[in-house]
Parts: C-alpha cells; structure tokens; sequence
C-alpha cells in the first residue's frame, strides 16, 4: 500500500498545548486546525487504509472500528493531532528550509505552520481493533505567536525543505515574532 502525504497547501494554526520541539512529560504532541478540504482527501484516503487493516484482521465480523483521528470543532474547521516520539521526531524546518535547532523557540498555539503528514492503518494486538493514526513527516514554521511567554520514515531534514519549498515569513536566524493583540494585566 503506497504511502499517499498529505500536505496542507496554506499555513495552519496550531491549537493547544503543543511540545513540538521539547517533549512534554507524554513526550511530544503538536495539534492544528486544518479545513474541510484536507478532511475530505483524509477520508477518502481512510477508505482505502482500513480495505487493508480488514483483510489483517482475526474475526472481521466481531472486529471494533476506532474513530477517525480528527475531530470537528466548529463547522468546517478540523482538530487533527499527533504525537511521536525521539526516535520518529520529524524536521521543523523554517520559510527557508532551515533546520530549527534551538529547542527553545516559542513554538506554541498560534502559531501558523504547514504541515506534512500521512494516514496509518493499525490493528491493535487483540487482533480486532482497528483503524488510523496520522503520522507527522515534517513541520514547516511560518510564523510564531507570541502570546504564551511522527514516523519521519526515510525523509531526511532536507527532503523536508524541499517538500514544502521557500514561503515568506519565519526564518530560524531571524525571528518575526508577531506580538499578541490581547494584552495582559501584571498584578
């Protein structure tokens, strides 16, 4: 079964906590809204995922579906998140298909990225449970958001860059932090 990525044509926001670039205590998790033209080529790639997860399964006639791995937030806006961990860490590239190498770039919720990523059949060890994950290959960061004070399979950080190309905005030597429109009261 091809790996069928998908991309998503014009920067993402990201959507709660994210541990994008440092794990979390869970290890790291990145969650973005996406639209419901990439729930569409989602869904028609689920159909052919779960052909395949069927014809692995022990008793298909008893076996328990999971639900799809996005939910619907508000109407045509889509939840869709993944979680890795150091060993399937994918690229976080900038506008110019630079490497981001400091961990400690305010990569929070906000932020606009672009994001490549495929959809994974899985059969759980009883042998009946099934369904799909999404699988991050790379990140692109294409702008960071002040406001808060993936199986990479055989992409290399450079096949990342070239896979999403040169787009205005963030570049890792020089940071374009858009301030936040709300402002904060220090007590």
């Amino acid at each position: 079964m091809p790996r069928l990525i998908h991309k998503t044509a014009q920067p993402v926001i990201l959507e709660g906590y994210q541990a994008v670039l440092k794990p979390s205590k869970f290890g790291y998790s990145l969650a973005a809204l996406v639209d419901q033209s990439m729930v569409d080529a989602l869904e028609d790639d689920r159909v052919e995922s779960l052909k395949w997860a069927e014809t692995k399964l022990k008793n298909p006639k008893r076996s328990t579906l999971k639900p799809e791995p996005w939910e619907e937030v508000t109407e045509g806006q889509y939840k869709v998140k993944f979680s890795w961990n150091e060993e399937s860490r994918p690229p976080v590239v900038d506008t110019e298909g630079t490497v981001i190498a400091d961990d400690n770039t305010p990569l929070y919720a906000g932020s606009r990225v672009k994001l490549a990523f495929y959809q994974k059949p899985y059969i759980l060890r009883d042998g009946v449970t099934y369904g799909t994950s999404l699988k991050l290959v790379g990140v692109q960061l294409v702008s960071l958001n002040a406001s808060a004070g993936v199986d990479t399979g055989d992409m290399s950080a450079e096949n990342v860059a070239a896979l999403f190309g040169k787009t205005e905005g963030f570049k890792a030597s020089e940071p374009n932090v858009t301030p936040s429109a709300v402002e904060e009261d220090d007590f």
